[in-house]
């Protein structure tokens, strides 16, 4: 864990269908503010903690644990660190089609396109500035995911049809994010009993 951290409990990760996955993150003013400094510590509490439990986890914004901030912490394998205010510089004009799958909708994938790669400039944890540097497509896919959260966007908003939605039934998803998920799919015009039909072939 990166030096400043300290040990506390992770946080419930939000489900779909609660709003405050839909308010847009604040810019973090000030990395020393004490408020935002334990939310960190909360965020990266809380992705320590999925990846212990289910073995996998790359990483979560602060929205999914009801955090107002541009933050994100991540881990790709080699450690976890924190992106706070994150700015894209820069897409690839080439995307590619893939599943993509979410912590606060564990029984969902959707089909999207995603740039196969784009840069960023953002902050570290002590407010340093630093760049990131057409990245490769795992990490590019995974940073716009979560800087979709940070916008109050969800992949389900990408839905357009049946055939981009599979119900995967992990357990994770109560029947109030069930039927957020159903709202998501008619609000697109998309029967939710037709996509889940279709899914299981």
């Amino acid at each position: 864990m990166p030096a400043h951290f300290v040990a506390v409990e992770p946080a419930p990760v939000l489900l779909l269908g609660d709003p405050r996955l839909r308010v847009p993150a604040r810019v973090v003013a000030d990395c020393g503010d004490p408020e935002f400094r334990h939310d960190l510590d909360r965020l990266q509490a809380t992705l320590h903690d999925f990846r212990r439990r289910h073995g996998f986890g790359r990483a979560v914004a602060a929205p999914q644990i009801g955090a107002p901030w541009r933050a994100v912490a991540v881990n790709l394998g080699q450690g976890p660190f924190l992106i706070v205010n994150p700015e894209v510089t820069w897409r690839s004009p080439e995307t590619f089609s893939m599943w993509d799958d979410c912590m606060s909708a564990p029984d969902l994938l959707v089909r999207l396109r995603r740039h196969e790669s784009l840069s960023l400039r953002y902050q570290n944890e002590q407010g340093q500035e630093r760049t990131w540097e057409r990245l490769e497509r795992a990490a590019s896919e995974l940073l716009q995911h979560e800087l979709d959260h940070l916008q109050g966007k969800l992949y389900v908003d990408y839905l357009t049809s049946p055939d981009e939605l599979i119900p995967v039934g992990r357990g994770g998803m109560d029947d109030e994010s069930d039927r957020a998920a159903d709202a998501a799919l008619e609000e697109r015009g998309i029967d939710p009993e037709k996509a889940k039909a279709a899914s299981r072939g």
